[in-house]
């Protein structure tokens, strides 16, 4: 027959703590753990148990008997209540349901994920604005304007623009209509110089965009100039460019026939 009724127990997972003494010619017996009532314990004498009528609790940690005991006596005492040892769960056998509150992320393994290489506390909070879009600008022109020299002269785009935070990167996409005007055997290369605030900060290069002399013929494409730059200001900047014949006193056209082009400016966040 089963000594429990009901779904057994754990084994091993919770001790009730109790207690046996023998030899003992005291009218006392002193407990190994403190209780605040007669309640928290059932003391056998002699497999007899006691009425708690006929005890006393003289201190938490000592009950007076009704008699003195002779030293053939055996007491037994049972803490009702009172666990003395658990057993740590099996790997796995802890699920959501069984967890309340709160954690401390002292208690985890990870208590932080990183971000842009930065620690963030679980249960803390960042903002995140690396690759954010944060504005976008964009000029378009049909105004046709022509170079005949290996000196530089201005272009038919420029654009104001203001960064909202200094460390904001600026993506540049230049487009040009180009027609390469050639009518002589000589030959031609349209260089770019894009620049912020007066200055340059990218070159096209004079071979990137190269006519040779051995083709004596007019030539109409459309340029991209892609560029990525990092201004470090939140004052406005004005982005332009330049453009010449790097090779010949060819005629070079930007925009020739109502060509479109354009410049688009993006901000993206650090």
């Amino acid at each position: 027959m089963s000594s429990y009724l009901g779904v057994p127990p754990q084994s091993g997972f919770i001790t009730t703590a109790k207690q046996r003494i023998t030899s003992s010619t005291n009218n006392y017996v002193d407990l190994d753990h403190s209780i605040s009532s007669l309640a928290d314990v059932i003391v056998w004498v002699n497999f007899v148990k006691q009425d708690s009528t006929n005890l006393t609790l003289t201190t938490s940690t000592r009950i007076t008997l009704g008699g003195t005991l002779v030293a053939s006596d055996v007491v037994e005492i049972a803490y009702l209540g009172k666990a003395v040892a658990t057993q740590t769960p099996s790997s796995g056998t802890v699920t959501n349901d069984m967890l309340a509150g709160s954690i401390a992320n002292s208690k985890l393994a990870n208590s932080s994920i990183t971000l842009n290489g930065s620690a963030v506390s679980l249960g803390g909070s960042a903002t995140i604005g690396g690759g954010k879009l944060l504005q976008f600008v964009n000029l378009a022109t049909t105004s046709n304007v022509t170079v005949s020299s290996t000196s530089y002269t201005s272009g038919n785009l420029s654009q104001s623009f203001t960064p909202t935070a200094s460390s904001s990167k600026v993506f540049i996409l230049l487009q040009l209509g180009v027609f390469l005007n050639v009518s002589t055997s000589q030959d031609a290369g349209l260089q770019v110089s894009l620049r912020r605030d007066s200055s340059e900060i990218m070159n096209s290069g004079t071979t990137s965009n190269y006519q040779s002399a051995a083709y004596n013929g007019n030539t109409r494409y459309t340029l991209p100039l892609i560029y990525y730059d990092t201004p470090n200001t939140t004052s406005a900047v004005t982005y332009d460019y330049q453009f010449k014949n790097a090779h010949s006193s060819q005629t070079i056209e930007i925009s020739d026939n109502n060509t479109i082009s354009t410049m688009s400016l993006f901000e993206i966040g650090a």
